[in-house]
């Protein structure tokens, strides 16, 4: 059964495409997680999906229906990328008018155990700090048992040791059945949580599918090369173009990044030749391929660039 999906989905905002001809499915059951850099789209996605947002073209579906029906709202639970709530209100006075909105709803003491919200359960929410501002948000999401939950950056702001413990909550979740929508701006997250991913730039679905699947496309090292200075593409570029066993190349700024079969032999001819282009080399890195290296193969940019108005 296919919990949500978009079809053909495309919304603008003035001159800005946030969404271009999305087409994208999540089936009961699975993790999904969107990412992608800001303003990539995947809030937007959500909103759409949440019956917050009408498309400009396509349509979308919440188990089978409108997304702006009562009985889609009442089949997921969300945790929306802010939050905002009454500053006198105690935490669980908050849990318990959410969980009166659900028929078959989480007591309110287990919730608030799960999310380590039971010690200041009796706090007003206006002296709460933003960790706990957002573990009480996440919470929410999971207050009403639904069937799916939407979460817009879930962990965004939060220590480790909470951002694991709701990674538990998620997982405790999926093992049982549920269904989860998320974005995040954490690919180890992703890669922790998520069965499916789909990458979203520039307002399109540029790549899908498991962590390890996508991950495997990419055969070989991944080698890193940090410039003590930047240097022109096309002296880089130059440098390393009698380096035979170089597979894929991309430059950025004072970031050099290749791949090669086996790193380890690249590299001293690698640093040889940049230097002897009169490129100094401060420090070097072989890894296996990650997710942010999939993100450079599918968009031409790293994740951390993208997100930060990198290459465009």
């Amino acid at each position: 059964m296919i919990a949500a999906a978009l079809r053909m989905v495309s919304k603008r905002f003035g001159e800005a495409v946030a969404l271009d001809r999305v087409d994208f499915a999540v089936e009961a059951g699975e993790v999904v997680a969107l990412v992608g850099p800001n303003g990539a789209g995947k809030t937007t996605a959500l909103a759409i999906l949440l019956g917050l947002r009408r498309p400009d073209d396509g349509t979308a579906e919440v188990f089978g229906v409108d997304p702006r029906q009562v009985r889609a709202r009442l089949a997921v639970g969300v945790t929306p990328q802010e939050s905002g709530f009454p500053p006198t209100l105690r935490v669980r006075e908050i849990v318990e008018l959410v969980r009166a909105h659900f028929p078959f709803a989480v007591p309110t003491d287990e919730l608030l155990g799960r999310f380590r919200l039971d010690t200041i359960a009796r706090r007003q929410a206006g002296g709460l700090s933003g960790g706990e501002r957002r573990r009480l948000s996440v919470a929410l999401a999971f207050a009403g048992d639904p069937a799916a939950i939407f979460l817009d950056e879930p962990t965004a702001g939060l220590d480790v040791e909470s951002r694991r413990s709701v990674w538990a909550e998620i997982d405790r979740y999926s093992a049982d059945g549920g269904t989860v929508l998320l974005t995040t701006h954490y690919l180890e997250e992703a890669d922790h949580l998520a069965s499916r991913l789909a990458i979203v730039d520039r307002g399109r679905v540029v790549a899908e599918g498991t962590p390890d699947a996508l991950k495997g496309e990419l055969s070989g090292d991944a080698i890193h090369v940090d410039l003590a200075q930047v240097v022109e593409e096309r002296r880089v570029r130059a440098a390393l173009s009698g380096v035979s066993a170089i597979r894929e190349l991309s430059v950025e700024g004072a970031g050099v990044r290749a791949r090669a079969d086996n790193g380890a032999t690249v590299v001293p001819a690698m640093i040889t030749a940049l230097e002897s282009g009169g490129a100094r080399v401060a420090s070097v890195r072989v890894t296996r391929p990650s997710l942010d290296d999939v993100y450079l193969r599918h968009t031409g940019r790293t994740f951390s660039e993208a997100d930060s108005g990198g290459a465009r």
